[in-house]
C-alpha cells in the first residue's frame, strides 16, 4: 500500500527556514507528478510548488524564489524547502502524488489531479 508521510513542519520567526520532507513508499517512480499543497484555517487548499518525474518544477507566484521543490530518488523523497518565510505562509502542509497523469500543465494547482495524499505536517510563522 502506497503511503505518503510528511515530516519537518514546526514553528519559525519571519524571514526563517524550513525544509519538509515527503516519504514515499511504493517508490517516487511510479508516480507521474508530485506535489506540495497548503491549507490555512478557512481558506481552501491551494496548490504550493509541484515537480514533474522529469524533474520540471512548478511554483504559486507567491512562494517562486523562496521555495524550491525536489525529489530524490534513492530514497523516495519529494522535498520542499523554504526560506524567507511569512506568517502568511503558517497552514498545514500536504504531499500529493498524481500516479494516473491528471496533473497537467492546467490542472497542476486542482487538488483533484492528485490521488495520493499524506496526513499533513503545520507550519507555523510568526511576526
Amino acid at each position: 500500500q502506497v503511503q505518503l508521510v510528511e515530516s519537518g513542519g514546526g514553528s519559525v520567526q519571519a524571514g526563517g527556514s524550513l525544509t519538509l520532507s515527503c516519504a514515499v513508499t511504493g517508490g517516487i517512480d511510479s508516480y507521474y507528478c508530485m506535489g506540495w499543497f497548503r491549507q490555512a484555517p478557512g481558506k481552501e487548499r491551494e496548490g504550493v510548488a509541484v515537480i514533474y518525474s522529469g524533474g520540471t518544477t512548478h511554483y504559486v507566484d507567491s512562494v517562486k524564489g523562496r521555495f524550491t521543490i525536489s525529489l530524490d530518488k534513492a530514497k523516495n523523497t519529494v522535498i520542499l524547502q523554504m526560506k524567507v518565510l511569512k506568517p502568511e505562509d503558517t497552514a498545514m502542509y500536504y504531499c500529493a502524488a498524481d500516479s494516473v497523469g491528471r496533473a497537467t500543465r492546467r490542472t497542476l494547482w486542482t487538488a483533484d489531479s492528485y490521488n495520493d495524499w499524506g496526513q499533513g505536517t503545520q507550519v507555523t510563522v510568526s511576526s
